[in-house]
Formats: structure tokens, C-alpha cells, sequence
């Protein structure tokens, strides 16, 4: 892997581009604007207008205002930056201090043109992605509009969901790309490349995919996790014994017979992977995993299965949590579900599918509706008989990607169907 600044420079702002003339207007109508304020001070920029910036520009400058106006007749969005400058050509400049110098009141005069209905602001109760407005902010916008005005500021919520679940078809194959870079690193993660039974720890894999992905070029948007559990011993701390041997301690060392689990995400051209899977590392004499982990992965995958089907436009996230539960209950699987959206952020805006504690609903998230063209990340476990294990059972946790079209839900880069074996590897030095 390989990526050229300039040219991923280029190919962001191209994107943006085509987003602003396709999703802005689909946004807007998705939450009944005529008129959406983006306000953000530097380094203190919420996500939707983090998302709107060119790649030169790294932060807000100052206070960028950007005012998007809707026609309703026609449904053509008028964008301007209420700032001293044009933003890029994107934004065309529409202050100018010397004849205005206060900006919120420049803000006011645009948003009064044209005598709007529904002035949507970033904030929200439910999401962060839309609660990027500080107090401070809408303070000072407030103050600068007339009462009339200020009656019909509404949250900007369904907007910015829409503007950031979307997805383009150029972003859904970037992501395809990244999830299969992010498949071929924990393919090599669960390996003899990087694991050498009792000698590397789980924290050497940890740091290991780091470096790959930060010498690649790419950012990691969370520090991946690598845990194993291990068959019980009758020498083992009644702890481990409950916790099945768990462990993220950073001197874990890694042994023969360990089932080893790995959490990793990376960015790609500003898109998020979110990714699971699991090695088994082999004993001496063995050439395949345990008849119990293999038969509990093929479960994990029908579990998924499961999610897929629930999938329909305008279902919420609880609809498809409950329905996917009550389809595993039916079938004998003790399943968790807590998959999300993904893209602009690896733990997306839109509808929650679960949390790991909560498997009834989720409070605010789990009641937005599913869109096409969104991308999901399948988070999941399903806990499996497996005798001579801790309390005779695994839990097997599964991540994956997909894509959304409307019909239905397909992996943007397949899945892992089967446990990567991982052998002793005298030869192969253990990741540093």
C-alpha cells in the first residue's frame, strides 16, 4: 500500500465536490430545510462540517459559516461561506467585513433573504455527528436574528444524517479497496509472520498492525484490540475460568492451542473499516483448529446471515435488532448484536443496531430508519458450545462490512468463513 498525498488531496475534493451537487440537495429535502447553517470555530469543528471542508483546509479558519439555501420549487442549493474568503471554489465568499464587519449579522441578512420556514442548525440530543454547533455559537446566531427568524430554528438532525450516511458509488469502492487492505492485514496479523507461540503478546500484534497501517501511509481512526481465550486448565484462576481468558493485558503472551481474537479498523481517503476476525494457533501434530471453533464460526456466519435479511428501507435499527434476535433465538443461537453505520466515521451516523449492553433498543439512535446507498459494519458474537473450554463454550465475535443498495445487504469484501491457522515459525521474528 502506497498513497500520494496530492493526488488523494485531489480525489477528496472531487468527491466532495460530486457530494455537494447530489447528497446536499437529498439532504436538505430529507429534513425539510430551506435554509442549513454549518458554524464551526477552528479546532473545534463538529462532524458535518469537518466532512464539508476541501483537503487544504485542515481546520476551520477562525469561524467558517457556511449557509446553504434551498429552492423548494426547483430544489437546486445555493452554497455560500460567510467568511472573508472563498473556500476554494466551492464556497463562493459572501462577506465583506468593510461593509458588514459583524459576521452573525452578515449570517442574519443572508438567512432572512428569501423568508425561509425551516432554518436547520447542527444540534441534536440523539447524535453527536449532528450536534456540531457549540452553545457558544448558537448563542451568538441567535442573538444576531430577529425573533421572527429564531421561531423557526429546527434541529438539523435528519440533514446531517443523510448528508453523512450517504454514500456515492466512488465511496462505496474505495471502501470495497480498504476493506480488502484491511482483510490482507489481518490475514498477516494471524499468522506466523507476526505471531510466534510463546514468545509474542498480544500487544506486540496490536502494535504491530499499527505500524504497518501508519507506514502505508494511512491513519488508524481507533487502536485495534487482540485478545485469546484458551482451553481451561485446572490450574487457572477462577477468573479467567468465568472470563474464558480474555485478556488485553499487553504481556499476554500468545501460546499454542490459543484462540486469538483481533478488533481492527484503518482509513482510507477519509472512510472507515471496522473489522473482526479470528486465528487459531496451532499445537504441535495439528493441522486444523478444533471441530468446536470451526463448527462455532459457521454459526457466527449464520448469525450474520441473519442480520442481512432483516435489512429493508425505512426499518429502524431496533426493528432489525429484535427481528434478528428473535430469527437467532428460533435457530438456538445465543446471540449479542451491536452493528452500526460506517464511513466518514468508523462508528457512523444513522440507525444503532444494538450495543453490546443494551439488546432490547437503543435510546434515540435505534429509532432512525435505514436508507440505501449506506455502508454497515456487521458487528456481532454468538456464544458456542465448546467442550474443555471455560464453562464448556466460546464466544465467537464477528465483524464485517457491507453496502446497502435498498434490497438488500451484501459484504463490501467478503468474510472471514474460515479460522486463519497460525503455525509455529522458528525462522520469523516476532513483531517489535
Amino acid at each position: 500500500m502506497s498513497i500520494d498525498l496530492r493526488t488523494s488531496a485531489a480525489r477528496h475534493d472531487e468527491v466532495l465536490r460530486r457530494r455537494l451537487d447530489l447528497v446536499l440537495p437529498l439532504a436538505m429535502e430529507a429534513g425539510d430545510l430551506d435554509v442549513w447553517i454549518v458554524a464551526g470555530r477552528e479546532y473545534a469543528e463538529g462532524a458535518v462540517l469537518r466532512s464539508m471542508l476541501p483537503a487544504t483546509w485542515l481546520s476551520a479558519r477562525r469561524r467558517t459559516v457556511l449557509v446553504f439555501r434551498r429552492d423548494r420549487a426547483t430544489g437546486a442549493v445555493e452554497r455560500l461561506a460567510v467568511g472573508r474568503y472563498d473556500i476554494e471554489d466551492l464556497y463562493p465568499s459572501a462577506w465583506d467585513p468593510q461593509v458588514q464587519p459583524d459576521q452573525w449579522s452578515r449570517v442574519a441578512e443572508i438567512v432572512a433573504q428569501g423568508d425561509p420556514r425551516r432554518i436547520g442548525l447542527d444540534t441534536s440530543a440523539v447524535l453527536a455527528h449532528a450536534d456540531g454547533l457549540s452553545a457558544s455559537e448558537r448563542d451568538a446566531l441567535v442573538a444576531a436574528l430577529p425573533d421572527d427568524l429564531t421561531a423557526r430554528l429546527v434541529s438539523a438532525q435528519t440533514a446531517a444524517v443523510t448528508w453523512l450516511e450517504t454514500r456515492l458509488p466512488e465511496e462505496i469502492e474505495t471502501l470495497r479497496v480498504a476493506c480488502d487492505q484491511g482483510h490482507a492485514l489481518l490475514a498477516r496479523a494471524l499468522s506466523s509472520e507476526a505471531i510466534t507461540p510463546g514468545r509474542t503478546t498480544t500487544d506486540d500484534v496490536v502494535w504491530w498492525l499499527r505500524q504497518q497501517v501508519h507506514d502505508a501511509g494511512l491513519p488508524s481512526w481507533f487502536h485495534p484490540t487482540v485478545e485469546v481465550v484458551r482451553p481451561a486448565r485446572a490450574d487457572d484462576d477462577q477468573t479467567e475460568r468465568r472470563e474464558g481468558f480474555s485478556a488485553r493485558l499487553p504481556e499476554t503472551v500468545i501460546q499454542s492451542g490459543d484462540l486469538v481474537h483481533i478488533d481492527f479498523g484503518l482509513t482510507l481517503d477519509g472512510l472507515c473499516t471496522d473489522q473482526q476476525q479470528h486465528g487459531y494457533v496451532l499445537r504441535p501434530g495439528e493441522t486444523q483448529a478444533p471441530v468446536a471453533l470451526v463448527e462455532g464460526l459457521a454459526v457466527g456466519n449464520r448469525l450474520q446471515d441473519l442480520v442481512l435479511e432483516q435489512f429493508a428501507v425505512g426499518r429502524t435499527g431496533d426493528e432489525i435488532l429484535r427481528g434478528a434476535l428473535a430469527a437467532a433465538r428460533a435457530e438456538g443461537i445465543d446471540a449479542i448484536i451491536y452493528s452500526h453505520p460506517i464511513g466518514l466515521q468508523g462508528h457512523g451516523a444513522g440507525p444503532s443496531i444494538g450495543l453490546w449492553d443494551s439488546q432490547d433498543r437503543v435510546a434515540g439512535s435505534g429509532a432512525l430508519p435505514v436508507s440505501p446507498d449506506t455502508c454497515w459494519s456487521i458487528e456481532l458474537s454468538a456464544w458456542v458450545t465448546a467442550p474443555g473450554w471455560p464453562d464448556d463454550r466460546v464466544r465467537i465475535r464477528l465483524e464485517e462490512d457491507a453496502v446497502f443498495d435498498g434490497v438488500a445487504l451484501q459484504w463490501l469484501d467478503g468474510r472471514q468463513t474460515e479460522l486463519h491457522l497460525i503455525g509455529p515459525s522458528p525462522t520469523t521474528a516476532s513483531p517489535t
